[in-house]
């Protein structure tokens, strides 16, 4: 299960790096193609270049995805079993379990602000009473929900991979159990065998000798 666990870190990782680039860049919308031809120039813009209501929101989502992100990186470091750190099997699994947690959370506050801010565009877009400049979907939009789709998968496969852990040791503690019956009962059977042979020449010794 260790192997589930390497792609699950992978998936979250890289999804926690795509989180920060969509953040950072300024690619999440651009002007439409009929005014670029006219203007010949492209204008993007970004989280940080404005502080309209909807933006502010997306900000806060996409910094709360990325703080989870580096968190469940971290908890996804101490919670799996080929690392050295984390304690006992029981506490790691406690900690990869948190760690998918964590990742899924991530997943769906970037999944909600990237759909935010898409769904703005849109509206301004196909509203026809909207006079201002229109825009169009960003780069870093699909780099947000790619991003989040990663976190999400990577922190399905940490939670499955715990429940899977969970069933192993049932399985051979039953084992283990039906083996010292088995070996328990073979003793007692090998004692009881010769005991009937150390007491039944001493009953034929006997009546040899009174004959």
């Amino acid at each position: 299960m260790s192997r589930a666990q390497i792609s699950a870190l992978v998936f979250g990782v890289g999804g926690f790096g795509a989180l920060v680039a969509a953040t950072t860049s300024n690619e999440w919308k651009v002007t439409t193609r009929a005014s670029s031809v006219i203007t010949a120039t492209w204008v993007y813009q970004g989280l940080w270049m404005n502080c309209a209501g909807y933006i502010q929101a997306c900000r806060g989502l996409m910094i709360a995805a990325v703080s989870l992100g580096f968190f469940g990186s971290i908890f996804a470091l101490f919670g799996m079993k080929c690392t050295k750190v984390g304690g006992s099997d029981k506490a790691k699994a406690k900690m990869a379990c948190l760690a998918g947690i964590v990742f899924i959370l991530s997943g769906l506050c970037s999944m909600t602000g990237c759909s935010l801010y898409a769904n703005k565009i849109t509206t301004e877009f196909f509203d026809p009473h909207y006079v201002e400049q229109k825009y169009e979907l960003g780069a870093a939009l699909f780099i947000g929900w790619a991003g989040a789709s990663l976190c999400i998968i990577g922190g399905v496969i940490f939670c499955f991979s715990i429940s899977d852990n969970n069933k192993k040791p049932r399985m051979g503690y039953t084992y283990n159990g039906a083996t010292s019956v088995m070996s328990s009962r073979t003793k007692y059977h090998g004692g009881g065998g010769g005991d009937l042979k150390t007491t039944n020449p001493s009953k034929q010794f006997d009546k040899n000798a009174y004959v």
